[in-house]
């Protein structure tokens, strides 16, 4: 995929020790890479490489012990909690593994709510949400909740609902590792259908490396550093 000179998040000498007490526990050390418009990055690695402690920093959700994460050229470190939040919410859609969909909300209203909790007014948030549903093959199930949802389906809804604010960036923690084969080979080929179609930033932390081949571009973590980067900015 041809990519924008526009980048969108960035690593900069990201490194993170956890300390508790006496005992300073490293768990990434000096990662480095940048992620374009349009642009599609797997991280892989085993469990314990560092995977979603990175995924947190490049979300704002945590502070490195060292490096700087960039967000659409502003570094979340120089930014009050509620900024970084604002930027995040602006900038950054979420799936992951578990959908994380309200139970006494229809797929519809699950969809509709970043925007009203933007205090988006209800009926435009309702015309786009139904629009999301379709491009996502459910319009015949916006009134049905979760529970008659399948777990395909429910991902499919989570994955509208990341998308209704138009982020820059889709950040996806294992996304298919919930699903049956079937399921995951359909929910991955619609976030890469999606990733062409708004030209959104689509970063996926998996296990899965048939998953992280499909998606062309991959940083491998192994203890906590970049032991291969295919094709990705560093």
């Amino acid at each position: 995929m041809s990519k924008s000179d526009s980048v969108i998040l960035q690593a900069q000498g990201l490194s993170q020790v956890f300390q508790e007490g006496l005992l300073a526990t490293p768990v990434l050390h000096d990662i480095n890479f940048s992620l374009h418009a349009g642009e599609r990055l797997a991280i892989v690695g085993a469990s314990g490489s560092g995977k979603s402690t990175l995924l947190h920093l490049l979300a704002g959700l945590a502070q490195p012990s060292e490096g700087e994460v960039f967000l659409q050229g502003q570094a979340f470190a120089s930014l009050s909690e509620a900024q970084r939040s604002q930027l995040r919410n602006q900038h950054l859609g979420f799936v992951y593994q578990f959908h994380y969909l309200l139970a006494e909300l229809t797929a519809l209203e699950n969809v509709m709510l970043p925007l009203r909790i933007a205090r988006v007014p209800a009926k435009q948030a309702q015309h786009k949400a139904q629009e999301l549903l379709a491009a996502v093959g459910l319009a015949a199930r916006a009134d049905h909740k979760p529970s008659e949802l399948s777990g395909g389906e429910r991902q499919r809804v989570a994955i509208a609902r990341a998308l209704i604010t138009e982020p820059a960036c889709i950040l996806a923690d294992e996304p298919t590792g919930n699903l049956d084969s079937k399921s995951a080979e359909q929910v991955l080929a619609l976030m890469l259908n999606l990733n062409e179609q708004f030209n959104t930033a689509l970063l996926v932390v998996t296990h899965d490396l048939q998953l992280a081949k499909q998606l062309g571009n991959k940083i491998e973590l192994v203890d906590g550093q970049i032991q291969r980067d295919n094709d990705a900015n560093a």
